[in-house]
């Protein structure tokens, strides 16, 4: 099993395979409309604008699994994100990260990186690195900001 087996769902619940994305690098990020770290669009907004045209892809799945921080609807979080961030980057339909119901693309990342005392993700904003032959090579913490990420991303690249 790899990355590419996995279907997800687009934000309008369509089929989208994983396989789609294979030979670029990926950030996939679990995110939420209403919490400290949103800000982070602009970020994430940066690196897809500096980075797409050389393989770039990030892929965002709102998740309100913490302290219901994404609770607009699916609609909703595609407006507020092309509004406010001015994202043009794929967001995903709402998945749970965690959990009986996470989502088995989730499930597969958390296998392949484990967070600092289990595999769960612990908040809003993790972010999976992904290089181009499908392998998770990075996780990182909701705290670490986009512009962390550029240098991993370029030797990626």
């Amino acid at each position: 099993m790899n990355i590419y087996d996995f279907k997800v769902k687009d934000a309008s619940g369509h089929d989208v395979s994983m396989g789609d994305y294979q030979g670029k690098v990926l950030l996939i990020v679990n995110s939420a409309t209403h919490c400290g770290f949103t800000p982070q669009y602009e970020g994430l907004q940066k690196l897809y604008e500096k980075y797409h045209e050389e393989g770039l892809e990030i892929l965002d799945f709102p998740c309100n699994q913490f302290m219901h921080q994404s609770p607009l609807s699916q609609k909703e979080i595609q407006n507020f994100c092309e509004l406010r961030y001015h994202t043009t980057f794929p967001i995903f339909k709402k998945i749970d990260v965690n959990g009986p119901n996470a989502d088995p693309l989730y499930k597969y990342l958390k296998s392949q990186k484990r967070g600092l005392l289990n595999s769960n993700i612990k908040w809003n904003f993790t972010k999976f690195l992904v290089d181009r032959d499908g392998k998770v090579v990075e996780r990182f913490a909701p705290i670490t900001t986009p512009d962390k990420i550029e240098e991993s991303i370029k030797e990626l690249l």
